[in-house]
C-alpha cells in the first residue's frame, strides 16, 4: 500500500481480528503476570478479567482487548509477523490496567465491567500495590524486546501524557460549569487526547517499531492511535448519560454526580440554545442528573459529541492514509473507528 492511496477494500470481521489478537497476546499476559508474588498476580488476574477474587476463574468477560490488537496490528501494518508486537502489546495492557486500577481508586468508582472495582474487592492499598506491580512488569516487558530502550522512551512519553490528562481530568471537576473558569470544549479536546488517546497511540507505535518501521510510520500510527482514543473518550462520556448499563457495565450519569466535565455537557453548554441555560441552572444547583442528561441531549451535546468523534476518526484515518501500510493490517486498523462509532449509535 501506498502513502496517501485509500486503505484497500479488503472484508474485515474485526470480532475476529480482535479474538486472534487477543489469543496471540494473552499466553504472554499469563506469563507475565504469573511473576508477581501470587497475591497480587491474583489481583493483576481480578482486574483484567481472568479470575473471581480467591483466584476461581471469571464467569465475567475481559475488556475489548483494543490497545493489545493496535499492538498486533501496528507490526503487522509494518510488514512484520503480529507476534513481533506482542511485547508492546503486553507492555501497553499492563499499563492500562495499572492506570485503571488507580484512577478508579481516585474517582471513587466502586464498580468496573459490572463486578467490583479492585480497590472495593481487595482494598485501597493493595489495589495501589498491585497497580505499581503492574506497572513495574510493563516496564521490564518492553525491556528485553529488541530495541527496547526506544520502545520505553516512547512508553514513558506516553504515560507522561496520560497522568497529564487524568491531572486535568481531576482539576476539571472543581472548575464551574460556566463563567470565566469553565472548562471549553478544546481544553477537553486535549484533555481526552493525552489521557486516553496516548496510550492508544503508543499501542500501534510501539507495534510498528518493534516491526522495524521507519519513524514517519510509527508517528503517523501514533497519531492515528490518538485520534482514535479521544473518538473513544467522546463516545465512553456519550454512554456515561445515554447508554445501557446493562451493556456498558457502568452505572449511568456517574460522571455527572461527580462533576466529571463531559464532552457531550460542555458542548451543550456552550450552544445557543435554551435548554444550555436551564443545563448550566441545574448543574450549578447540584441538581437531578437525568434531568441535566436530558437537557444536555436538547441543546445538541449529544449530536455535537457524535460529531466530534467523526471528525477525530476522520483524523485518525487521514494519518493512516498518508504512510505505506500492508493492505490487509491497513483494513484492519480501519475498521476499528466503525466499531467504536457503533457503540454510541
Amino acid at each position: 500500500m501506498t502513502a496517501g492511496s485509500p486503505v484497500a477494500p479488503v472484508p474485515v470481521d474485526l470480532p475476529e481480528v480482535l479474538d486472534r489478537c487477543r489469543a496471540l497476546v494473552r499466553p504472554a499476559m499469563e506469563v507475565a503476570v504469573g511473576g508477581l508474588h501470587p497475591w497480587v498476580g491474583e489481583m493483576a488476574g481480578y482486574a483484567l478479567g481472568w479470575c473471581e477474587v480467591g483466584g476461581a476463574p471469571a464467569a465475567a468477560p475481559g475488556g475489548k482487548g483494543v490497545r493489545p490488537a493496535l499492538a498486533v496490528l501496528g507490526a503487522e501494518a509494518a510488514g512484520a509477523p503480529g507476534r513481533t508486537g506482542v511485547p508492546a502489546a503486553v507492555a501497553v495492557e499492563l499499563v492500562h490496567t495499572f492506570s485503571l486500577l488507580h484512577d478508579d481508586i481516585m474517582d471513587g468508582d466502586a464498580t468496573r465491567r459490572r463486578r467490583p472495582a479492585v480497590w472495593k474487592a481487595y482494598g485501597t492499598g493493595p489495589a495501589v500495590l498491585a497497580g505499581d506491580a503492574l506497572f513495574a512488569l510493563a516496564v521490564e516487558t518492553l525491556a528485553g524486546a529488541p530495541d527496547g530502550a526506544a520502545a520505553l522512551r516512547r512508553l514513558s512519553a506516553a504515560l507522561a501524557d496520560l497522568l497529564r490528562g487524568q491531572a486535568d481530568d481531576l482539576r476539571f471537576a472543581t472548575r464551574p460549569w460556566t463563567g470565566p473558569g469553565r472548562v471549553r470544549p478544546e481544553a477537553y479536546r486535549t484533555m481526552a487526547e493525552h489521557k486516553t488517546g496516548a496510550l492508544l497511540g503508543c499501542a500501534a507505535a510501539l507495534g510498528a517499531l518493534l516491526g522495524g518501521a521507519p519513524r514517519a510510520t510509527v508517528d503517523a500510527l501514533d497519531r492515528a492511535g490518538r485520534h482514535l482514543g479521544t473518538a473513544f473518550q467522546v463516545v465512553d462520556d456519550m454512554l456515561g448519560l445515554w447508554g445501557d448499563p446493562a451493556v456498558t457495565g457502568k452505572p449511568v450519569h456517574a460522571d455527572l454526580r461527580e462533576r466529571k466535565k463531559t464532552y457531550p455537557v460542555l458542548a451543550a453548554l456552550d450552544a445557543p440554545h435554551p435548554a444550555a441555560r436551564r443545563l448550566a441552572e441545574l448543574l450549578e444547583s447540584d441538581g437531578d442528573p437525568a434531568g441535566a442528561a436530558a437537557l444536555a441531549e436538547a441543546a445538541g451535546g449529544r449530536a455535537a459529541a457524535l460529531e466530534e468523534a467523526r471528525r477525530q476518526v476522520a483524523a485518525a484515518r487521514t494519518a493512516l492514509a498518508a504512510v505505506p501500510l500492508r493492505a490487509a493490517a491497513a483494513a484492519e486498523l480501519d475498521a476499528l473507528p466503525a466499531f467504536l462509532l457503533g457503540r454510541a449509535l
